[in-house]
């Protein structure tokens, strides 16, 4: 809060230089860090009292942030896995397709060609 109320005070706004700004920010937000820090070491205390008070349930969250992490990336193989298939079928189709045009002849004249080809040709007399 004091962060933004330095922003927008009327103090700042009516005649203050760029610099008087800059450091009174600096300072909120230095501030802001340390109160940051403070929490976090109070938590990390805590933390430390439990792991020593109570082993197990320690042990226990591990377990669980473990199970769900193995969850979350078997949902992502599986995923991997779909995309997979799909661009396996693609390709498969493509190839499917390049090959019935050289089986069957386009149009009214290849047609014919090929059914010419498989005509015999007449024998010589001697």
């Amino acid at each position: 809060q004091a962060c933004f109320a330095s922003l927008v005070s009327q103090d700042y706004v009516n005649g203050t230089d760029q610099e008087e700004i800059r450091t009174g920010v600096d300072q909120c937000i230095q501030k802001f860090l340390d109160v940051a820090r403070q929490t976090e070491c109070f938590f990390l205390q805590k933390r430390l009292q439990l792991s020593v008070q109570k082993a197990e349930q320690v042990i226990k969250e591990d377990v669980s942030e473990l199970r769900n992490e193995l969850q979350r990336k078997e949902a992502l193989i599986q995923k991997h896995l779909s995309k997979l298939r799909h661009w396996q079928q693609v390709l498969e189709d493509i190839s499917v397709q390049h090959k019935k045009p050289a089986e069957m002849p386009q149009g009214p004249l290849a047609y014919l060609e090929q059914a010419s080809a498989n005509i015999p040709a007449p024998m010589k007399q001697t």
